[in-house]
């Protein structure tokens, strides 16, 4: 990478929310970005259009695609010329409660929230290492959440599928750091997204805002603050992290 150049970098799920504020957060340091959606063109053509700098691209896929899925890597390193960070942003959540869920929504919740959160992320992660390598070395930055740690109750395949994501990161740490590839993950808590507005601005809001002695919930900002760090050089051997970004919301040992 020559002097001055910006990084390049695929962020998957960046169309709204968390996604969007990390692909806007490596474009205003000057990397290229490969913007990835799922079912929402239009939304990411808006997150592409806002973003400073230049030299980005959108690519598509359903993360529960493994075929897709591959495409879309190889197509964001050809486009950019390069892959040096991959931001495993992209999930679904889905309530199933196991007292008021039928089978038939209890098997299908469960094989749309570990293929898309954790087989996606993992298949992404194998088709980037690969072009990560002939960069030179990169980052890989996980999107978990402390459900991973706290439990899921309502939605009990989303937090298997963040715990797995965590150990997934751990295994590959290990496996990909003798080529210069750091490997981690953040995990926020309740984060102000378009998708947390209707409970945050529903009856139950001021008791989720109240788990944080903040008095409030995470920003996306504040999300892609971390994972910008963990992507960088400097974080290099913090490879294995799980950073928590939850404003001591829920605390572990």
């Amino acid at each position: 990478m020559a002097a001055g150049e910006g990084r390049a970098v695929l962020v998957t799920g960046a169309s709204r929310g968390i996604g969007r504020a990390i692909a806007r957060a490596f474009a205003g340091r000057g990397d290229r970005v490969a913007v990835h959606w799922g079912s929402s063109r239009e939304r990411a053509e808006q997150v592409l259009a806002e973003l400073p700098g230049e030299g980005h691209v959108l690519v598509q896929a359903d993360m529960a695609d493994a075929g897709a899925v591959g495409a879309m890597v190889d197509r964001a390193a050809e486009h950019l010329g390069r892959l040096d960070v991959l931001v495993n942003n992209a999930g679904v959540f889905t309530a199933h409660p196991p007292l008021s869920t039928s089978y038939e929504e209890w098997q299908s919740a469960w094989s749309r929230t570990l293929a898309t959160n954790l087989v996606g992320a993992a298949n992404a992660t194998f088709r980037a290492v690969p072009h990560l390598i002939a960069a030179g070395g990169g980052a890989v930055v996980n999107v978990s959440s402390r459900g991973a740690f706290r439990g899921e109750p309502d939605n009990p395949a989303y937090g298997a599928s963040k715990a797995g994501l965590n150990a997934f990161a751990q295994s590959m740490a290990l496996a990909l750091a003798p080529h210069g590839i750091s490997v981690t993950c953040v995990a926020p808590g309740f984060v102000q997204t378009e998708m947390a507005r209707e409970v945050l601005d529903g009856p139950g809001g001021d008791a989720v805002r109240a788990q944080s002695p903040f008095g409030r919930v995470a920003r996306p900002e504040e999300v892609a603050s971390a994972v910008l760090w963990l992507a960088s050089p400097e974080a290099r051997f913090s490879s294995g992290t799980v950073v928590d970004v939850n404003g001591a919301s829920y605390l572990r040992s």
